[in-house]
C-alpha cells in the first residue's frame, strides 16, 4: 500500500514539531489550496471526468505484444480472473488488469519504495526521500534483478511491466485517475512507465514494515535513561511457553541441530546468555547506555514515526492469524485453511484479489492459482493452486541490529582499533515545484547505511558527543557518534523466485523447495494439500550472533565481536508435517520452545494471546471426536473474547467505589462474558478501564522519548458520521499527557501486568499523584479503582453520562481513507475519496484483531485486511473477502463494496474452477494480439 497516514503526529519539540502530520499528511497543502482555488472547479471534477479513469471490463482491447487472447473474467464485485495460453501472455494481463484499477495506488508505492516522494508531492517529502533513499530498496532491488533472479523471473516481471505500459500508453492522468487529475493542478506530474525493479522493490517495503524488534530494541535502550534492569525485565517478560503453546511443538529440524555446532555460529546454550532483563549479559552494557546512544535513538525514534508505511504501523502492533486443520479433524475430510493477516487499515485495501489460469497446464503455461497478491506485483502471494494451499503470518524473528558507530571525521568510522572508510554515494532529490536536493548516504564497508545522517540534530549531537559521554570501552578517538543498521533486506535476495515457485508447487517437498527461495521478509508458512497433507515452515534469512549476543539492544560498531556469524541454514529452520495433534497455528507467537532448538530467533516474539485462544477453539471443537467446517472457521476468525478481561474483571468487580456514578459503570461487568461485540457497553467501559490502568501504572514512569503522538488520531466526532471538515474533528487521545509515553496496550502488556498482579504493592501501582515521596501509595486495588473513575467520566463526555447509550463499537470505529489526497485537504475532497466510520466489535490482541493503541485513543488503526478458508475437498466452496474492493477508483461501484460485509463477519464464494468462474462472471473483456 501507499503510505499508512490514517494517523495524525502530535506536537513534537525541535525539528519533530515542524514535521507534525507529516506521516499523516502524505499530500503537500498547497495541493488541496489549488483544488479550493481552482475557478474551473464545477466542470472539471463532473462525473463524466471522474468515470473517465473507470476500466473497460466488457468488449475487447488489442494490446501490442501478446501472443493470443486473454480473457478477463470478473464476477459482481470485480474480482478479475484471467485465462491465457503462455506464461507470459498471463503475466502480461496481470499488469494490464492491475493498472486499470490500481495504478494510482502502485504509482505512489514505487515512489515510495524508491524514495522519490518528493516527485508526486513536492518539498514536504524531501525528509521521507533523504531516509528512503538511504535505506536503498530500490537499488537492492535492481541489483536482485540483475544478478540474483531466474532467467524466468525476470521474464514475468518484464512481460508483467509490459502490460503495465501498455494500459498507460496514450493516457493523460485524468484518464488514469481522478488523484492524477488532482495532481494536475499544482506541479503537471505524469506517471512514467513500469519497470521489473518497481514490482521487486515492495518486497522491501513489506520487509521494512515487518521487520521484527527494531523497535523493541530501539525502545529497550531508551529506557535505561530512567529504569533499571529489573524494571525493564518486567516491562518485557520471557514468554510464558508454560501457558501459550510455540508453533511447532513435536519439532521437526535436521538430525544435525540437535547436537550442532558450527564454526561461525553458536548453538543456542553458547549463543545467548541473558540476564533476564531480556538483554544479553554480554552486550554493550557499557557503551549503549550511554548518552551518545540515547540521544541517537531518541531522534531516530522520531524520525521513524515520520516515515511513511507500507503495509503496518511503522513495525508496531503487526500480527496475523493462519492455521490449518487436518482432514481428519473437518467434516470434509481433507484439509481446512484459514489466514486473516493485521495491517494497516488503508483504501484502498493493501491486498488485490484475482486468479491467473493458463486454459491448459503445460510447460509452456504453468500456473492456475488463486488469491491475494499486491498491486503492483506479478503471482500470487498467498492463496491456493489446484493441489495446495498456503496461508503467511509474521514470524517476528530477528534479523534487523542497530550499531552505535564511533565516527572519524566525515569519512572514517572505527572498527577493532582501526579508522575504515565509508562507501559513500549521492543522490538527487527532485522536488515538484522546487529546486533539486543532493545528498551523500554513507554506509560500512559491509552495507550498513548511517541513518543518522538523515537528520541534522542527530548529526549535531553525534558531533558534540565526546567519550566522557559513555563508558570508557568505547574508542578514545573521534569525532562524534551514529547509528547504522544491520537487516537481511539490505542484500539481494530471491524472494521474488519464491513467489512464483510457491505458486506452482504441487506437494510438501515442492512447497518447502520454493520456500528455500523466501529470504525476506520472513514469514511463518502454513500448508495444505489435497492429499491430505497439513505443514508449517519457518523460511527466511536469519542471522547468528556470537556468543552473549541476542541482537535484543543495539550493539558497539567499533567492536567486531559483534558482527553477524552467518545465517541458520534452511534445513536447520523449523517446520512441522502432518503433527499427530492434526493442526498448526501462527498467530506471530514463539516459534519453537528455547529449550528445543538451538539459536535464538528472537527474544521479542508475540506473546500468543490470540494463537493460544485459536487453539484452544479448535481443541473445544475437536473435543471427544468433533469435527470441523468452513464456517467454523469463519467463526473462529471472528472471536472477540479478551483475554485481559478475563485476568482483570474478577479484581475490577471486587472494588469498593463510593460515586454511585461509577459503581453504576462496574455493573456493567458483572454479567459480561467478556465478548467485544461492537454493541457491547461492558466492553466499552472494560477497555477505558484497561487504558486509564496502563496510563496510571506505566505512563508517568516511562522515559518521554517513548510518547507516541502520532497514533492520537483526528477523527469526527464520535456521534456523527461520514467525512466533516478539519474544523470540527476531535483528536482521539483522551486523557494522555503530551510529554507522557504510554503503553500500546498490546499482549506484551497483558503478561506485564498478568506478572504484576500477586505484587500488590509494586512501584507499578503508584499513581502519579502520589509521585514517588516515603510512604506513597503502592497500592494495585487503589489504582484500579482510581482507573475506574478516570475511564467512568472519559466515556461520560465521549458517549454521555447514560450508559445505556454506551457501545463499545462508538469508541471503536473504522475509518478508511485515501492515501493520499483523502487524509488532507478541504471536506469536499475528503467525502469524494474516504469511507466510513463503521462500528467494529473485536479488539487488541483478540483473534478479531482490529486493533487500537490505548496510548491514542480507541479508533481502529490495523485490521484483519483480508480474510480466507480454503476447502481442500473442493476448493470451489473455499471462502474469502477483501477489506475494501477491487477497484481504486473512488466512485466505482468495487471500491469499498466488501468493506461491510467484511465489517459484518462475511465471507464470499471464491470461484476457482472454469466451471464456477464462468456462473460468476458478469463482465467478460478479450485482450487480443
Amino acid at each position: 500500500m501507499p503510505p499508512n497516514t490514517t494517523a495524525t503526529s502530535g506536537d513534537k519539540p525541535g525539528k519533530s514539531g515542524r514535521k507534525k502530520g507529516r506521516k499523516a499528511r502524505l499530500i503537500v497543502l498547497v495541493l488541496v489550496l489549488a483544488i479550493i482555488g481552482g475557478i474551473a472547479y464545477g466542470a472539471y471534477w463532473s462525473i463524466s471526468t471522474v468515470r473517465a479513469s473507470f476500466p473497460q471490463t466488457k468488449g475487447s482491447i488489442t494490446l501490442e505484444g501478446l501472443t493470443g487472447p486473454v480473457d478477463v473474467k470478473r464476477d459482481g464485485y470485480g474480482i478479475p480472473q484471467i485465462y491465457a495460453d503462455s506464461d507470459e501472455d498471463l503475466f502480461m494481463a496481470q499488469g494490464y488488469v492491475q493498472a486499470q484499477d490500481r495504478f494510482y495506488e502502485m504509482d505512489v508505492r514505487r515512489h515510495m519504495t524508491s524514495g522519490r516522494l518528493s516527485e508526486m508531492f513536492g518539498k514536504s517529502q524531501i525528509d521521507n526521500d533523504e531516509f528512503l533513499r538511504t535505506l536503498g530498496w530500490d537499488r537492492v532491488a535492481k541489483e536482485e534483478y540483475d544478478s540474483k533472479l531466474s532467467a524466468g523471473t525476470k521474464k514475468y516481471l518484464q512481460a508483467y511491466a509490459k502490460g503495465v505500459n501498455a494500459y498507460l500508453k496514450g493516457k493523460d492522468g485524468a484518464d488514469i485517475s481522478l488523484e492524477y487529475a488532482a495532481l494536475g493542478f499544482t506541479n503537471d506530474y505524469k506517471p512514467t512507465e513500469w519497470t521489473p525493479v518497481d514490482s521487486i522493490s515492495w518486497l522491501k517495503a513489506m520487509a521494512w514494515d515487518l521487520r521484527g524488534n527494531m523497535q523493541d530494541e530501539i525502545d529497550r535502550a531508551l529506557m535505561t535513561s530512567r529504569l533499571g534492569p529489573a524494571q525493564i525485565a518486567e516491562l518485557y517478560p520471557q514468554y510464558p511457553y508454560d501457558r501459550n503453546q510455540a508453533i511447532v511443538q513435536d519439532g521437526q529440524y535436521d538430525e544435525l541441530t540437535k547436537t550442532f555446532e558450527q564454526s561461525d555460529g553458536q548453538s543456542d546454550s553458547d549463543d545467548s546468555s541473558t540476564d533476564g532483563t531480556g538483554t544479553s549479559s554480554d552486550s554493550s552494557s557499557g557503551s549503549t547506555e550511554g548518552s551518545a546512544l540515547q540521544s541517537q535513538l531518541s531522534g531516530l525514534y522520531n524520525v521513524l514515526d515520520d516515515l511513511p508505511t507500507a503495509v503496518g504501523v511503522n513495525g508496531n502492533g503487526i500480527g496475523s492469524n493462519s492455521w490449518v486443520v487436518a482432514g481428519t479433524k473437518t467434516i470434509t475430510g481433507k484439509p481446512l485453511l484459514a489466514n486473516d493477516p493485521h495491517l494497516s487499515a488503508s483504501l484502498p485495501s493493501v491486498w488485490y484479489q484475482m486468479g491467473l489460469h493458463c486454459r491448459a497446464v503445460s510447460s509452456k503455461c504453468q500456473y492456475d492459482v488463486s488469491g491475494y497478491t499486491f498491486a503492483g506485483m506479478p503471482g500470487v502471494i498467498i492463496g491456493h493452486n489446484q493441489t495446495i494451499s498456503w496461508g503467511m503470518t509474521n514470524s517476528g524473528v530477528d534479523v534487523t541490529d542497530l550499531y552505535l558507530e564511533k565516527l572519524s571525521g566525515d569519512d572514517g568510522y572505527q572498527y577493532d582499533d582501526k579508522v575504515k572508510p565509508f562507501v559513500t554515494r549521492e543522490e538527487t532529490i527532485k522536488v515538484a515545484g522546487g529546486e533539486s536536493k543532493k545528498i551523500v548516504v554513507r554506509q560500512t564497508e559491509d552495507g550498513m547505511p548511517l541513518l543518522s545522517d538523515r537528520d541534522d540534530e542527530l548529526i549535531e549531537v553525534g558531533k558534540k558527543a565526546t567519550v566522557d559521554d559513555v563508558d570508557a570501552s568505547a574508542p578514545d578517538r573521534g569525532d562524534g557518534y551514529g547509528v547504522a543498521l544491520k537487516w537481511t533486506a539490505l542484500t539481494a535476495g530471491t524472494s521474488m523466485d519464491a513467489v512464483f515457485d510457491i505458486d506452482k508447487a504441487k506437494d510438501w517437498d515442492s512447497f518447502r523447495k520454493a520456500a528455500e527461495k523466501f529470504d525476506v521478509p520472513s514469514q511463518n508458512l502454513v500448508y495444505a494439500d489435497t492429499s491430505n497433507h497439513i505443514g508449517y515452515q519457518l523460511p527466511g534469512k536469519i542471522p547468528t550472533r556470537a556468543k552473549g549476543v541476542d541482537g535484543s539492544i543495539p550493539a558497539p560498531g567499533w567492536d567486531s565481536k559483534y558482527k553477524w556469524k552467518g545465517y541458520i541454514d534452511f534445513d536447520e529452520l523449523p517446520y512441522e508435517y502432518d503433527p499427530a495433534r492434526g493442526y498448526i497455528v501462527t498467530a506471530n507467537q514463539a516459534v519453537v520452545d528455547k529449550d528445543k532448538y538451538p539459536y535464538t530467533l528472537t527474544t521479542d516474539w508475540g506473546y500468543g494471546a490470540r494463537s493460544q485462544r485459536i487453539t484452544d477453539l479448535i481443541k473445544g471443537k475437536i473435543k471427544g471426536g468433533g469435527k470441523i467446517s468452513t464456517d467454523d472457521m469463519r467463526q473462529m476468525q471472528l472471536d472477540d473474547d479478551s483475554e485481559i478481561a478475563k485476568l482483570l474483571v474478577p479484581v475490577l468487580k471486587k472494588i469498593n467505589l463510593d460515586d454511585p456514578d461509577v459503581r453504576e459503570a462496574q455493573k456493567l461487568l458483572e454479567n459480561w462474558d467478556f465478548t467485544q461485540d461492537a454493541d457491547s457497553a461492558a466492553a466499552a467501559y472494560f477497555n477505558a478501564v484497561w487504558r486509564n490502568i496502563l496510563k496510571l501504572a506505566f505512563g508517568n514512569k516511562l522515559p518521554k522519548e517513548l510518547r507516541v503522538e502520532d497514533q492520537c488520531l483526528w477523527v469526527d466526532p464520535v456521534n456523527t458520521t461520514g467525512p466533516v471538515d478539519d474544523t470540527e474533528k476531535v483528536r482521539e487521545c483522551g486523557q494522555r499527557d503530551a510529554d507522557q509515553a504510554q503503553p500500546d496496550g498490546g499482549d506484551r502488556w497483558f503478561e506485564v501486568v498478568r506478572n504484576l498482579m500477586t505484587k500488590t504493592d509494586s512501584d507499578w501501582w503508584t499513581t502519579p499523584d502520589s509521585g514517588t515521596r516515603p510512604g506513597a501509595d503502592h497500592d494495585r486495588d487503589k489504582l484500579f479503582a482510581r482507573a475506574m473513575i478516570d475511564a467512568r467520566w472519559e466515556l461520560t463526555a465521549k458517549l454521555g453520562k447514560d450508559i445505556d447509550t454506551w457501545s463499545w463499537g462508538r469508541l471503536h470505529r473504522l475509518f478508511l481513507k485515501n492515501q493520499t489526497l483523502g487524509t488532507s485537504g478541504p471536506g469536499f475532497l475528503q467525502y469524494i475519496l474516504n469511507r466510513g466510520p463503521w462500528k467494529l466489535g473485536g479488539g487488541e490482541a483478540t483473534v478479531n484483531a482490529t486493533g487500537w493503541n490505548a496510548a491514542g485513543g480507541y479508533g481502529v488503526v490495523w485490521v484483519p485486511s483480508m480474510r480466507m478458508v480454503v476447502n481442500l475437498d473442493d476448493l470451489d466452496k473455499s471462502k474469502w473477502i477483501n477489506l475494501t474492493g477491487a477497484s481504486g477508483h473512488a466512485f466505482s461501484a468495487h471500491y469499498t463494496d466488501q468493506t461491510s460485509k467484511w465489517a459484518n463477519g462475511e465471507l464470499l464464494d471464491w470461484s476457482f474452477s472454469k466451471k464456477a468462474v464462468d456462473d460468476s462472471t458478469s463482465d467478460t473483456l478479450v485482450l487480443k494480439p
